[in-house]
Order: structure tokens, then sequence, then C-alpha cells
């Protein structure tokens, strides 16, 4: 290639084999690099017009050209994230099990009659399942309202990827030795 093209036959076919691959609706397919908002995701396939390819996306490094090397292995990357997905969602269907089938005790400063001088949140939640082996962050711990009375509370916990449970709560008021 470092010999200059003389032949105009031979240029015209230069360039052809410089241009980006057609894809079936007439624009030039790349392979995503990173999410764009209206185009897709990171790893997607999509077809745009050459000069946004050319342009835009290819320059900044946000797509590749889309060969069938690239094709095949976004999509062996696809099939070992979907396994990973998987057991991921299966482990969380165990945690979601494990927590519905526990329940935990928290004291609390309380009148005589049940009113909690302060209230039950859920950090207190968190700490009790800590105490539990159950490793939570308090925004997944979802309340109706706040803990105010001792009594036996079903709280929802959302553990991501649409799973939830339930865990039994009991606010107990703390016992003084006198």
């Amino acid at each position: 290639m470092t010999e200059i093209i003389r032949n105009k036959h031979a240029r015209k076919h230069f360039r052809k084999a410089k241009h980006l691959p057609i894809g079936k609706g007439g624009g030039v397919e790349l392979l995503l690099i990173q999410t764009i908002d209206p185009l897709g995701k990171q790893g997607d396939i999509v077809e745009v017009k050459p000069g946004y390819a050319n342009n835009y996306l290819i320059p900044q490094g946000l797509a590749a050209i889309a060969s069938d090397h690239h094709k095949r292995m976004v999509e062996k990357h696809k099939a070992k994230l979907a396994a990973i997905q998987k057991k991921r969602l299966a482990s969380l269907q165990s945690l979601a099990e494990e927590i519905r089938s526990k329940h935990v005790s928290i004291s609390a400063n309380a009148s005589e009659d049940g009113h909690l001088y302060g209230s039950v949140g859920p950090e207190e939640i968190v700490k009790a399942l800590r105490n539990e082996g159950i490793v939570l962050t308090a925004d997944q711990v979802r309340l109706a309202g706040s803990i105010k009375e001792t009594a036996l509370y079903t709280v929802k916990i959302y553990l991501g990827h649409g799973i939830e449970s339930e865990l039994k709560v009991w606010v107990v008021p703390t016992t003084s030795e006198k």
C-alpha cells in the first residue's frame, strides 16, 4: 500500500474497500462501545447513516464497525452475561426465601401503653438483619410509614431486579432491670 495506485480502476476498487459495510436497511452497521440514549445500549448492533458513523460515532470512539467477528464475540459475551444474570437472580430468589422465613426483634424505648419514644426505621431493621447474617442496605427496606408502636410488622424488602420479600419485625419494649 506504500506505492501510489496509478490505475484508475485500482483506485476506484481501493476506495470501495474503505467504505463501511452496509446493513439491511441501507445504513451502516455499528457495534456500540458505549450506551447512546437514542440509539441503544453498550454491545448493541445498530444501523445508522454513513455520515453519522464516519463523522461522529467512530471518531469519538462510541462505536466500531460491526464485522462478523464482532457480532460473534458480542453474542458470546451476551450469553455469558445472561448466565451470570440467571445465577444472580437465583441467588436473589434464595435470599428472598431466607428473609421470608426469618423474623427479627427490635428493642426500643416505649411507654407502658406501647408507644415508642422515638421510631424504628430502616437502619434499625438492617442492623437487626445483619445480626442474623443477612446484609442489606437501608434503601432496600421499604416501610409504609414510620414504626412508632410496639407490635408485629410485615416489612417489604426490595432486593433488586423486581425481586421482593417480606420480613416479620417484632418491635418490643426494652426491658429495664430494677
